[in-house]
């Protein structure tokens, strides 16, 4: 059903919608111009390579950017939405939110295979990591399931502007919250575990750095070898 109003009300909304559609193209662009920056690298330094897990998730986060981003592009750009149907914008809106769970899901198994690897492989760290992993992704893959089951796409021309509207009421805003919370809570203890980790080689090598020569520099080598900035960004 499609809604027209000419309500002045609706402009903060459109000028809004345009915003965010500009900044989806401009990601979209710099998601495919680092990947032709790179693909050289990436052929060498991967494809080339024999091939892990790892090699598979990146491969996947890598290359489902570029359909995420040209998804995004069709679903906020106003002049893009008016040629999608109600029901090819409600398949679009659950592909993007789907690829964000899929995503983070990914995201969480490299972050516990690089905090295994930190931690010297230990077995005990390994369990509790997966069974947060697992708590808070199956939490996250069940709301986001159950509030998108209420979500529909809605055609709307606001002052001559044709954008689309998914509906979305307070108890599913509630369940997205939850799980961008559960999500940023992950992310969170991942980096407090990598700078434990961290921290504890950094005393390690200041307490034998008058017997090995170690420096300061040494010490944030450490830093970076133990992927405290990977967890960061």
């Amino acid at each position: 059903m499609t809604y027209v109003s000419n309500d002045p009300s609706y402009w903060p909304h459109i000028s809004f919608n345009i915003f965010v559609s500009y900044w989806t193209v401009a990601a979209g662009v710099v998601v495919v111009y680092d990947w032709v920056l790179t693909l050289p690298q990436e052929i060498e330094l991967v494809w080339r390579q024999r091939w892990s897990l790892m090699t598979v998730l990146y491969l996947t986060i890598r290359y489902i950017g570029i359909p995420y981003s040209l998804a995004s592009v069709l679903r906020t750009m106003p002049s893009l939405s008016l040629s999608l149907t109600d029901a090819v914008s409600t398949i679009t809106y659950y592909a993007t939110s789907g690829t964000n769970v899929a995503l983070t899901a990914m995201l969480g198994v490299i972050m516990i295979a690089r905090l295994h690897a930190m931690s010297q492989g230990s077995r005990t760290m390994l369990i509790f990591l997966v069974i947060i992993f697992l708590a808070v992704n199956i939490a996250c893959g069940v709301m986001t399931a159950i509030a998108l089951n209420d979500a529909g796409a809605e055609e709307l021309i606001l002052s001559g502007t044709y954008m689309c509207y998914y509906g979305i009421g307070g108890d599913e805003q509630l369940l997205f919250s939850m799980t961008w919370t559960l999500s940023t809570v992950w992310e969170v203890l991942a980096l407090c575990l990598s700078v434990r980790v961290a921290v504890k080689h950094f005393r390690e090598l200041r307490r034998l750095g008058p017997s090995t020569g170690s420096t300061i520099g040494d010490c944030f080598r450490v830093l970076i070898q133990s992927h405290v900035l990977y967890f960061a960004r």
